[in-house]
């Protein structure tokens, strides 16, 4: 049994939030980042026998599922990690938001990337925090983190930086090199990376590497919290089910503290530690098919929105959302223009970049053939 990744899955009467953001409207969605495909056989058929087992109480993780988490970060990514290293989590946004006021202390700064995956705007803030600004500058045709700006922006009191890499919404996977650089900066001014590392499994570029920066030095081990689900990579995104590592027994116990009588115990994720063993056992075959697909959907949209005259796209590194370039179009509201065009897209100011639109390309060929005919229609409405 396998997954046809062409099939197109109604996803109407589902309580979908990605389908039903546009209820009965002509509206193709594109825009939140779960993908249109069902999951891997192996974890639809686990869930079917926990289901039928019929005793749903508070449960703990399973020790072959941390036993998994281990192996994985071994075969992937030649990174050793301890099982006492695991803190399971509803989700990631709300670890980014422990991170912060674990971390940094009322008034200190938190260095963050921009344009990013709009919660880490927001968490700074949230935690009474303050927030220092980095850019994503476009230098030889590809994103580079600014790291000369990081250098001279951070403060005596910047005491956290939440990475997201690979990068949500640009796509790029950060290099040996420049993690490197990033782990000499915060080496010199003892800061504490927070890195959302959840679409490392989801690599377009076969020449790109996923480093987690916590496996640099000991030093990155030491003063760093990984964060990771499976939850973009199998679409599971409806289990409440991920995990930070963070080696440092100081400040996973700081992390442990800020979030007790907040966020949930992990006892009440019985269906998501059920996915995620599952994906973890068994899901590699599916996950390689995915990614191939993945890829044919990518290289089919890069070449189709380079082509219209106004719009233009950087091949990505990773992820299945793609970062377009809307500015040349001159729109007032670039997410209204396209919806009433029949697309759903994010707005890039919303990630802090108001030039750009986010598609996710996570769906059908058939579907994105459609959205991608509906966005030069509008294009051409707008050129003649």
């Amino acid at each position: 049994m396998s997954t046809d990744f062409d099939a197109f899955i109604d996803r109407s009467h589902t309580s979908s939030l990605k389908w039903d953001r546009y209820k009965n409207k002509d509206i193709l969605p594109f825009w939140v980042a779960d993908m249109d495909f069902k999951s891997a056989p192996e974890i639809i058929e686990a869930l079917q026998q926990r289901i039928e087992h019929g005793v749903f109480g508070y449960t703990l993780a399973d020790e072959g599922l941390e036993d998994r988490i281990v192996d994985r970060m071994h075969n992937l990514y030649d990174w050793s990690i301890e099982k006492e290293w695991i803190v399971w989590l509803p989700g990631l946004v709300t670890a980014l938001n422990i991170a912060v006021r674990s971390v940094a202390g009322p008034g200190e700064t938190v260095a963050v990337p921009l344009p990013v995956y709009y919660p880490f705007l927001m968490a700074p803030k949230l935690g009474g925090r303050q927030m220092i600004g980095l850019d994503w500058v476009l230098k030889d045709n590809q994103w580079q983190l600014d790291l000369k700006a990081f250098k001279e922006r951070i403060t005596e009191d910047t005491k956290l930086l939440m990475l997201c890499n690979p990068q949500n919404p640009n796509g790029r996977v950060l290099t040996l090199e420049e993690l490197e650089t990033i782990e000499a900066i915060c080496k010199k001014h003892n800061i504490v990376v927070c890195s959302d590392e959840v679409h490392c499994d989801l690599i377009l570029d076969r020449n790109a590497e996923h480093i987690p920066y916590a496996s640099l030095s000991e030093f990155t081990r030491d003063t760093s919290i990984t964060l990771m689900s499976p939850s973009k990579t199998f679409n599971v995104a409806g289990f409440g089910c991920a995990f930070a590592i963070i080696p440092d027994g100081t400040l996973r116990m700081e992390f442990q503290r800020v979030r007790k009588g907040i966020v949930p115990d992990p006892d009440n994720m019985l269906i998501g530690y059920t996915a995620a063993k599952a994906a973890y056992e068994h899901g590699e075959p599916w996950r390689q098919s995915l990614l191939d697909y993945l890829r044919g959907n990518h290289d089919l949209l890069m070449s189709e929105i380079n082509g219209i005259e106004g719009l233009s796209m950087l091949p990505l590194q990773s992820t299945y959302l793609a970062w377009i370039n809307v500015s040349e179009l001159g729109l007032d509201d670039p997410q209204r223009f396209f919806e009433e065009a029949g697309v759903g897209l994010s707005p890039g100011a919303q990630f802090g970049d108001r030039d750009y639109l986010r598609l996710n390309f996570g769906c059908s060929r058939s579907t994105l053939e459609e959205g991608i005919q509906r966005i030069k229609a509008a294009v051409a409405s707008l050129n003649s």
